[in-house]
């Protein structure tokens, strides 16, 4: 469910927390191999057999599990730490903590809280696994760890189950070497893995996802329940990553979902109450204003530390303070986000947001999944006509949030409509891609006034004029290309709409 209207946000990893704490990013691909199964030569270090030991700690319902979190207590190499993995897209997020109590640490109860609420968390599984591999070396670099398992799932000491398994992990951020080596494993014997990680298996639980898809001829309301189980979901998923608030990209994808979950309501309003819908788009447009201005920071702190490591050290001198004075910025709006997350508007929202799938309160009517993307296709191509050829920056703007909402109700009918939808939903895509660099390069403008107005060195207003010159080149190859963009997203919106 990522945007294309926003490029992933990567903070450097590891990201400290405090002293005992760190967040990382974990890339990784999981293969299935037998017990005949040897490593290939690989080239690089081995790593030497050793064992792991991590108990998983879930509530008797396995709501962790559920929700795709794992949170365990690991002792390796004699390091006993908690170890809490979160969702983050196609990636996980992984919040290590140093500790040797055997109790889970206050500080991930309280990143649970939605998934948690007043449950017990208790052991549920030991896993035993038995660990050796490589460190692969490309230019004597290490680019990835590639692990061989054997894994027992223990209880009272005796072992239930036995399995392998093979792990590829991407240790450098910025190399492509993973599926080069995901080729060379396979054909050393390695085959596809189920997607259970390792907990799943052991509890031989279902994968997390978002139940079964209505048949292409349901009834509309049972694809709206299911779109917004769905959204909810997923924004639920991203919530302890936004309250940790060390990693862009699941602030970003809440605040995505939130979007989703405005439209869907929005398209759906023929079938539905009208006001129960304005009551729950209300208070997700208040969510979304919340989460706007941390994310609208992490976006601008990535251009401006992207534009930094570009200078040489004289003229990134003078853009250090400038950095600083938004990651304080960045902080408080933190402090504001998570004292709002604690709150009671927002708990009850998601109440809400968990109840609307059940029953969300329905009238009757004739109107097809189909009806209500053409609905948001026509306002979406108003918009547009309205705007002209060379449309200004409001219109721009409005054109990007028609654009947002003619794709997600789209989403919604693209099961019952078919491959029209999915090349309209395509072309929304590219089109979101475009605007938001327009979008981007409009706020980094502003930003870089901001940084003039608290320089008064000459040194600083050259760095500042090269900066706005490069966001106005930008915002203008954008809409060079943008006229050409736009038609071919009306036709694919009549063909897929007619």
């Amino acid at each position: 469910m990522t945007d294309a209207n926003k490029p992933s946000l990567k903070s450097p990893n590891p990201v400290a927390v405090h002293p005992t704490v760190t967040s990382t990013v974990e890339r990784e691909i999981k293969l299935s191999v037998d017990d005949r199964f040897r490593l290939p030569k690989l080239p690089g270090t081995a790593i030497p057999r050793h064992l792991l030991t991590s108990t998983y700690f879930d509530t008797s319902q396995y709501d962790l599990a559920h929700a795709g979190i794992t949170l365990r207590h690991r002792i390796e190499h004699g390091k006993q730490a908690w170890q809490l993995k979160l969702p983050l897209a196609e990636d996980r997020q992984e919040v290590e903590l140093v500790d040797r109590r055997p109790l889970p640490p206050a500080l991930f109860r309280d990143l649970l809280l939605l998934q948690l609420g007043q449950r017990e968390l208790v052991p549920v599984a030991t896993l035993r696994v038995w660990r050796a591999g490589v460190h692969v070396h490309i230019d004597r670099a290490t680019v990835a760890d590639v692990t061989l398992d054997q894994v027992s799932v223990m209880k009272d000491g005796a072992v239930l189950q036995r399995f392998r398994e093979l792990e590829i992990e991407q240790v450098n951020g910025k190399d492509r070497a993973l599926p080069d080596l995901e080729q060379q494993l396979r054909r050393a014997g390695a085959e596809d893995h189920d997607g259970h990680p390792k907990l799943f298996r052991a509890l031989s639980l279902a994968v997390p996802g978002h139940g079964s898809q209505p048949e292409p001829d349901a009834p509309a309301l049972d694809h709206v329940r299911w779109a917004l189980a769905r959204h909810a979901r997923w924004l639920c998923a991203h919530d302890p990553g936004v309250r940790l608030g060390r990693e862009p990209e699941s602030l970003h994808q809440m605040r995505v979902a939130t979007r989703q979950l405005r439209t869907v309501l929005r398209a759906a309003m023929p079938l539905l109450i009208p006001e129960w819908v304005n009551s729950l788009r209300d208070e997700l447009r208040w969510l979304g204003e919340l989460l706007g201005p941390a994310r609208d920071l992490d976006v601008q702190l990535a251009y401006f530390r992207e534009e930094s490591a570009e200078l040489d050290a004289r003229d990134r001198r003078t853009l250090t303070p400038f950095i600083a004075h938004l990651e304080t910025q960045r902080n408080n709006a933190q402090d504001i986000l998570l004292s709002k997350l604690k709150g009671p508007r927002y708990l009850d929202l998601i109440r809400l947001l968990r109840e609307a799938p059940n029953d969300p309160t329905a009238i009757e009517s004739t109107a097809t999944l189909h009806d209500l993307a053409k609905q948001e296709f026509r306002k979406l191509q108003k918009v547009i006509q309205q705007a002209g050829d060379r449309p200004n920056n409001a219109n721009i703007h409005r054109i990007r949030i028609n654009t947002k909402r003619a794709r997600y109700a789209a989403e919604l009918a693209e099961s019952t409509v078919g491959k029209s939808a999915t090349r309209f939903i395509d072309k929304t895509r590219a089109v979101q891609d475009l605007l938001g660099l327009h979008q981007d390069a409009l706020k980094a403008e502003a930003y870089i006034q901001a940084f003039l107005k608290r320089s008064t060195n000459v040194r600083a207003a050259f760095v500042a004029g090269r900066m706005a010159e490069r966001q106005h080149r930008r915002r203008e190859k954008a809409k060079d290309k943008m006229k050409r963009l736009l038609n071919s997203l009306l036709k694919r919106g009549e063909k897929a709409w007619e």
